[in-house]
C-alpha cells in the first residue's frame, strides 16, 4: 500500500512539471502572431496624366448624299451603260430609252414653230399698218379691233409653239438617263426591255463627295455633344484608329419612341478599311483634363446608402466612394474620394488621393480604416511552374527506368 502511494505521488509530480513547462510560449510565438494579424494587399501608384470623357457608339458608314434617279419619260429601255458598283461622273449616260416617238414630236414642234413664226410676222405687219390707218381715222374701230385680235392670236400661237418645242426637246434629251452627281451605283432597278415609268427609281447613286455616319445617343450623352467635336473611328475587328471626323449635325429633338437623339458625324480622314456600309465605333472626346490624378477604377470601394425622399416619398440611393492608401508600407488609411471623369478602367480623382500615393487594388474589400497590411511582392502571385506534357512523360520514363535499375 505504501508503495502504491509512493507511485501516485511520483506520477503527480511528473504531470505538474509537464503542465508548468507548457505555460511558457515559444520564443518566436509573438512574432508569428503579429505576422498573422497583417492583411496581404497589392497596391498601385496614383499617376498624373491626361484623361478624357468619351462617348462611344456604333454606326454604319454611308455616303453623305444618296441620289435616287428616276426616268422623266416613259418608254422601253433599249440600252444600259452602268451597273452595280460602277463609278459614274456627272452627266454620264447610264441608260437609254427608246426615243423615236420623242424625236418625231420634236420635229413636229419645230415645224409648228416655223408656221407660228410666219403667221406672227405677217399679222404683226398687218397690225402696224392698220394701226396707222386707224390713227388717221381712215378705218373704223371694228376693223381695227379685228386686226388687233388676229395679231394677238398669232402672238399667242407663236409663244405656245416655242414652249412646245422646248418641252419636246427636253423630252428627247430625257430619253438618256444621266447621272446628276459623281458617285458609285448602289442599286440598279431596271433592265433592257423594261418599260421605264416616271416616279419609279431606276438607279441609286452614292455621292462620293464625302462619307458620314449617324449615331443615336441617350439624352444624358446627347446633351454633351456639340458641333465641331473631334471623333475617332475604329472598326469592330481592329484595335487601331481607322479614321477621324467631326460632329457636323445634331438633331434638335429626341425621338419620342426611342428617346434617343441623332448625331451626324462627317469623316475628315479615313483609311483603306473605311467603305460604304462598314460598321465602326465612334469615340467622341467630350472633355479632356490634363495633369489629372488617375487610378484604376478597381481601387475604389463603393458605399451605397438608401434614404427616403420626403417630397416624393420614394426610396433613393446615395453612392459614395473611398480608397485605401498605404502609409509606411504597413498601415492602410481609408480616404474619401471626390471623382472626376472616367475613361475606360481609369478614373480621375479630384480629392482624396495625391500623385505618388500607393493605393490598394487587391484585398481592399476586407480592410477597415487604419488596418495593418503587408504589401505583397510579385513573387507571392507567381503561378506555380508547370511541366509540359512531353517533358512530364519523359521524366516519368526516366523515373521508371531508375526504379527498374534499382531493383
Amino acid at each position: 500500500m505504501k508503495k502504491s502511494s509512493y507511485y501516485l505521488v511520483i506520477i503527480s509530480l511528473i504531470v505538474l512539471q509537464a503542465c508548468s513547462g507548457n505555460n511558457g510560449p515559444p520564443a518566436n510565438f509573438n512574432n508569428s502572431g503579429q505576422q498573422q494579424q497583417r492583411t496581404s494587399v497589392e497596391t498601385v501608384t496614383a499617376e498624373t496624366k491626361s484623361i478624357s470623357d468619351q462617348i462611344k457608339s456604333f454606326g454604319n458608314i454611308r455616303a453623305e448624299e444618296i441620289v435616287n434617279i428616276t426616268p422623266q419619260v416613259s418608254n422601253r429601255i433599249t440600252h444600259i451603260y452602268a451597273d452595280l458598283g460602277d463609278t459614274v461622273r456627272q452627266g454620264d449616260v447610264m441608260a437609254k430609252i427608246y426615243d423615236a416617238p420623242f424625236r418625231d414630236q420634236f420635229e413636229q414642234a419645230k415645224s409648228q414653230l416655223e408656221q407660228s413664226r410666219s403667221a406672227y410676222i405677217r399679222d404683226s405687219l398687218q397690225f402696224n399698218r392698220q394701226k396707222k390707218l386707224y390713227e388717221q381715222e381712215l378705218i373704223s374701230t371694228s376693223e381695227f379691233d379685228d386686226v388687233q385680235a388676229t395679231f394677238q392670236n398669232s402672238k399667242a400661237q407663236y409663244e405656245s409653239s416655242r414652249a412646245n418645242l422646248t418641252q419636246s426637246r427636253e423630252n428627247l434629251g430625257n430619253t438618256e438617263i444621266t447621272s446628276p452627281v459623281y458617285g458609285v451605283v448602289l442599286s440598279k432597278e431596271i433592265s433592257v426591255g423594261d418599260v421605264a415609268t416616271t416616279g419609279q427609281t431606276a438607279f441609286e447613286i452614292a455621292n462620293l463627295t464625302g462619307y458620314q455616319t449617324r449615331i443615336y445617343l441617350p439624352a444624358e450623352e446627347w446633351r454633351k455633344i456639340e458641333v465641331g467635336q473631334k471623333v475617332n473611328f475604329r472598326l469592330s475587328n481592329k484595335s487601331d484608329i481607322s479614321g477621324r471626323g467631326r460632329v457636323s449635325q445634331i438633331s434638335p429633338r429626341l425621338d419620342p419612341t426611342t428617346g434617343l437623339g441623332e448625331v451626324v458625324i462627317s469623316l475628315t480622314e479615313s483609311s483603306s478599311f473605311i467603305a460604304q456600309g462598314v460598321l465602326v465605333e465612334s469615340t467622341i472626346n467630350v472633355e479632356t483634363h490634363k495633369n489629372a490624378v488617375v487610378v484604376p477604377r478597381s481601387t475604389l470601394v463603393e458605399n451605397v446608402q438608401t434614404f427616403i425622399e420626403p417630397e416624393s416619398n420614394s426610396i433613393q440611393l446615395q453612392r459614395s466612394y473611398s480608397a485605401f492608401v498605404v502609409e509606411g508600407d504597413s498601415l492602410a488609411l481609408q480616404h474619401k474620394l471626390e471623382l472626376g471623369i472616367e475613361q475606360g478602367d481609369q478614373i480621375e480623382i479630384l480629392k482624396g488621393i495625391e500623385a505618388g500615393d500607393e493605393v490598394v487594388i487587391t484585398g481592399q474589400r476586407s480592410l477597415g480604416d487604419s488596418t495593418k497590411v503587408r504589401i505583397a511582392n510579385q513573387q507571392d502571385f507567381t503561378k506555380p511552374s508547370q511541366i509540359p506534357i512531353e517533358n512530364a512523360s519523359s521524366d516519368s520514363t526516366e523515373q521508371s527506368t531508375d526504379l527498374e535499375s534499382d531493383e
